[in-house]
């Protein structure tokens, strides 16, 4: 079998989200099938623009077919073009628009689709909302496989993307929550799917007192990880955690890792250590009470199974649905919608080892049933024997 990832941007330079998603699970896929990944010449994601000179090289044992960006994204154009969109009534050539200046918009790859469809047995898509996965689809549709990642914003509802995600082969969901909100957006409950969601990579050994001496923490300090941005509700964890702290007297401190598009308060126990590697991020869970996950969106969240993976229970945004539903089927952590929920959840979780502990394994346990990479290839085996079956009968 021969399967091709078909994703926005790729490489090992990208560190998160839906791409590195993507490389993880065709990394792990080309035990299985022979493997190929078709992407654009883009890095930056604000921007796209072309970043990769060669067309076509090998990453990770798997080659990768990069296709140029015809046109760079406007930031502030296309901000006013999704704000007219989603506040005023409009016509599918608006949603259309939008998606052009969405992006990257790469219509080599399309074509490449287009000439190639019976060189691959399927065509697995990364991310509905851009460009590549729409105008992909809707070329090679018998043949393709969306995977989602499909977060609770308003552009999910648009119409364009209702009628996308009844049309291709199969759906592979992230969660329980991302397949019910697309199937009520769309109606596309005939269409075959399953929830599968990806694994992680632990690694074999991590420290958290290493982590401790190269940082200069001392006490407990709870661990927030990812982008540091409105958009992942971080202001009002700034906010939260400036009360907790005033109001409680605890000593406890925030640590922040990853890259920043806001600016940080100025505060004695709040830590901001820039970006962390793969090692140093596992050592600085293993070191932490608890890991805070404050996004109002996510479609699964991979730190939040990377903290379970190493028995750390979360603390996460209840106004999340994806994030609560998670906490509730694991059991592996408590979830807040208000600062005093805030405050009362993180005050209770420092104070009790014992329940840090129950939290955890009970995370670890949900991890190792679901998210194990044995786990996650069965479940992409078993949807692709199920088309291939359909195909056959």
């Amino acid at each position: 079998m021969k399967l091709a990832f078909v994703v926005q941007r790729y490489g090992l330079e990208i560190n998160g989200g839906a791409e590195l998603h993507c490389r993880w699970v065709a990394e792990h896929m080309k035990k299985h099938a022979e493997v190929e990944v078709l992407t654009t010449k883009a890095v930056d994601y604000i921007t796209w623009k072309n970043h990769f000179a060669r067309d076509e090289e090998v990453v990770n044992g798997i080659t990768v077919r990069r296709f140029p960006v015809t046109r760079a994204r406007n930031p502030e154009r296309f901000g006013r073009i999704q704000d007219r969109l989603l506040c005023h009534d409009h016509k599918e050539a608006d949603e259309l628009r939008w998606l052009n200046e969405e992006g990257p918009r790469a219509p080599g790859l399309i074509q490449f689709l287009k000439d190639n469809e019976n060189s691959y047995d399927y065509f697995i898509f990364f991310s509905y909302r851009y460009y590549h996965s729409y105008w992909g689809i809707k070329t090679v549709p018998r043949q393709s496989i969306l995977v989602p990642t499909a977060e609770r914003d308003p552009v999910v509802g648009l119409g364009i993307f209702r009628d996308l995600f009844r049309t291709p082969r199969a759906i592979i969901y992230n969660s329980i929550e991302e397949r019910k909100m697309i199937n009520d957006v769309s109606g596309n409950g005939p269409v075959p799917g399953d929830v599968v969601g990806v694994g992680t990579e632990i690694p074999d050994c991590y420290s958290g007192e290493t982590f401790r001496r190269q940082h200069n923490i001392s006490g407990p300090y709870v661990l927030y990880l990812g982008r540091i941005d409105e958009n992942k509700g971080c202001h009002r964890l700034f906010d939260y955690f400036i009360r907790f702290k005033r109001e409680s007297g605890s000593e406890v401190k925030l640590v922040l890792a990853g890259s920043t598009v806001m600016q940080i308060p100025s505060h004695p126990d709040i830590l901001y250590l820039g970006f962390l590697g793969d090692g140093e991020k596992f050592d600085a869970l293993d070191g932490a009470e608890l890991l805070i996950m404050p996004s109002f969106y996510e479609s699964l969240s991979m730190v939040t199974l990377e903290s379970w993976a190493l028995g750390k229970p979360v603390l996460a945004n209840a106004l999340c649905d994806v994030l609560k539903g998670q906490c509730q089927r694991s059991n592996g952590g408590l979830y807040y919608e208000t600062c005093p929920e805030f405050r009362e959840s993180l005050g209770v979780l420092l104070s009790s080892p014992r329940l840090r502990r129950a939290l955890g394994e009970d995370g670890r346990r949900y991890f190792e049933a679901n998210y194990t990479w044995d786990v996650i290839e069965k479940k992409y085996l078993a949807l692709l024997g199920r088309l291939e079956k359909d195909k056959s009968s």
